[in-house]
C-alpha cells in the first residue's frame, strides 16, 4: 500500500500550533517553524480560515537598554469549540 502524505507548510503548522497551544509569538514561530513572516501567516489564517486571532503587543527592554517589542498572537475559540 502506498501512503500519500499531505504536504505540511508553515501556515498549516502555525494553525495547528494555535489550535493546540492557543497562542504563538514571533520568536517561537521562528524557532519552531522557521516562519519569519508570521504576520502574513496570521493574516492568511484570519482571511482564509476565518480564525479569530487577536494581536497582543509585548514591550520589553533589550540587553542594550533599548525599548523594543514583539507580537503575541492569541487564538480566540468559540464557546461551541471548547
Amino acid at each position: 500500500m502506498k501512503y500519500v502524505w499531505k504536504k505540511m507548510n508553515k501556515t498549516k503548522a502555525i494553525k495547528m500550533h494555535l489550535e493546540k497551544y492557543g497562542y504563538i509569538d514571533t520568536w517561537k514561530a521562528i524557532e519552531l517553524y522557521n516562519a519569519t513572516r508570521l504576520s502574513a501567516i496570521i493574516h492568511n489564517l484570519r482571511k482564509n480560515y476565518g480564525l479569530n486571532i487577536i494581536s497582543e503587543r509585548i514591550e520589553f527592554v533589550d540587553i542594550y537598554g533599548t525599548s523594543s517589542h514583539y507580537v503575541k498572537y492569541i487564538l480566540i475559540k468559540d464557546k461551541e469549540e471548547e
